[in-house]
């Protein structure tokens, strides 16, 4: 029986996947003197900002340390997301989607390869941090998705067993790590977030308002 929701921010709650590429590419060429192919973006999309830049390092070589050059990328992105407030919404639906479901009294998590601070602000601009028993950083774990760390954390966090679990993705790392989490998925299909598999999900949405007309649909998952 399905007792909590988890739900992905980046692409899920906010279409923000254009503001990182544009963030990123120009954090890269400034700052790293590194042209990255979108090709290669795109595998990051999902994991944490110290995977993409371990992986950067080694691959290329970097002189900066890992950690310095998370905290100041992570300075960037949240410049950007406050300058950008109030001229940003939710992704169409999600907020009346995790309204109901709480009234349902299903216990609902953010579970986001972001920095802790990002994701409070983003739940708080858009007024949703009531609906969430728990926020869960990729800080907080190990391992980045694919690996389920991040979905298992929040599931103990919540008190549930992972076959209680569904999670709402829109990464090819984020639908792979819920599936090796034993939780149920489902993927939404975004737009802004290209070349993405969701494929392995238990079912597949192109807007939450398909969810809104019939949420029965994700107890029956």
């Amino acid at each position: 029986m399905i007792k909590g929701v988890i739900f992905d921010m980046d692409g899920v709650i906010i279409d923000s996947e254009p503001m990182h590429y544009k963030v990123f590419m120009q954090y890269s060429k400034e700052v790293l003197g590194l042209e990255i192919a979108t090709e290669e973006y795109n595998t990051f999309i999902g994991t944490t900002n110290t995977h993409i830049f371990t992986s950067l390092k080694e691959k290329y070589h970097l002189k900066q340390a890992v950690n310095e050059l998370v905290e100041d990328y992570e300075q960037k992105i949240e410049k950007f997301l406050l300058a950008s407030k109030g001229t940003v919404a939710p992704i169409e639906g999600v907020d009346v989607l995790a309204g109901k479901l709480y009234k349902e009294n299903l216990k609902l998590a953010v579970a986001s390869s972001s920095a802790k601070r990002r994701i409070e602000i983003v739940v708080d601009m858009f007024n949703m941090a009531e609906y969430f028993a728990a926020k869960i950083s990729g800080e907080e774990i190990r391992h980045s998705k694919p690996a389920p760390d991040i979905f298992l954390l929040t599931a103990k966090t919540l008190g549930l067993l992972p076959s209680e679990c569904v999670v709402i993705e829109d990464s090819t790392n984020g639908v792979a790590a819920a599936k090796a989490a034993g939780m149920k998925c489902i993927g939404y299909n975004n737009p802004s977030s290209v070349n993405q598999d969701i494929s392995r999900a238990d079912r597949i949405i192109n807007g939450f308002n398909e969810l809104n007309k019939q949420i029965e649909l994700i107890s029956k998952l």
